[in-house]
């Protein structure tokens, strides 16, 4: 079992992680490693630890004693005070969860919302149009979607916008969360297609969880894979794929008729 190759530009590091809720152990990751360009990600099925694991990078359990190394950009998330999280979390590092349209307000366009996301983050006027203007162009949406109400937008498009809303706030990296589970196979590909461009052109960091190896195939470099709340197999996706050491990763990848080349 192997991390990825730790850099001095590393942006998500994690050491010796574990998730406890009383005596019982929900999460556990030895090591893992997010340098700027890359995409990690962490497979397996539902109640496998996998978002657990997310959630702990940007100090967003609730009820759940974290214990081991969290850095992201840079701070210490476990022992950060949350004044300090509030601050990285959007502006250096995004979550992306399953269904954005949840978490966007029904009765605001999407501009507004975006705006004042920005306003939050210290940038108004002429900048935080720009800003707004350029992000949504950089996921392939029509620069019109900004006049829409949540309501107005596909899924596919409410993810893109998730994505461009990180995009303007400056993020070095996006922590997803099954982030194409409620969308089609056609719009799935965009969304990945959008994300693998913001890893290749920005150098965006991205940290992936999900229960479909066809995507991770699409677009992982590294792959961690969980059972049980324990990391059971963990390496390069291209090897993984490939060759298999345990068994429960080798009983996944057989229960998909066919993957799509992996990475780039």
């Amino acid at each position: 079992m192997s991390a990825p190759p730790e850099g001095p530009e590393t942006l998500i590091r994690v050491r010796d992680l574990v998730v406890r809720i009383g005596d019982r152990v929900i999460s556990s990751v030895p090591a893992l490693d997010v340098a700027p360009g890359q995409c990690v990600a962490i497979v397996g099925e539902s109640g496998s630890g996998k978002t657990t694991a997310l959630m702990a990078t940007l100090g967003l359990l609730d009820g759940a004693e974290v214990t081991g190394e969290i850095v992201v950009c840079g701070t210490d998330v476990i022992g950060a005070p949350e004044r300090r999280l509030r601050e990285i979390r959007g502006a250096r590092a995004a979550l992306v969860m399953q269904s954005p349209r949840a978490a966007l307000t029904p009765t605001m366009r999407l501009g507004t919302l975006l705006r004042r996301a920005l306003a939050r983050h210290g940038v108004k006027g002429e900048q935080a149009v720009r800003r707004a203007e350029d992000a949504v162009a950089a996921v392939l949406l029509d620069r019109a979607i900004l006049r829409r109400y949540p309501h107005e937008v596909s899924g596919g498009q409410a993810q893109r916008f998730a994505i461009a809303l990180a995009i303007a706030l400056g993020a070095d990296v996006i922590v997803a969360d099954e982030p194409t589970s409620a969308l089609d196979v056609t719009v799935q590909a965009e969304v990945v297609g959008v994300l693998r461009h913001l890893r290749d052109e920005r150098g965006l960091a991205v940290l992936l969880v999900s229960h479909d190896l066809a995507l991770v195939s699409a677009i992982a470099d590294h792959v961690l894979v969980m059972r049980e709340g324990t990391v059971v197999e963990s390496g390069p996706a291209a090897e993984v794929f490939a060759r298999p050491r345990a068994p429960y990763t080798r009983e996944l990848i057989a229960a998909v008729p066919e993957l799509p080349e992996v990475g780039r």
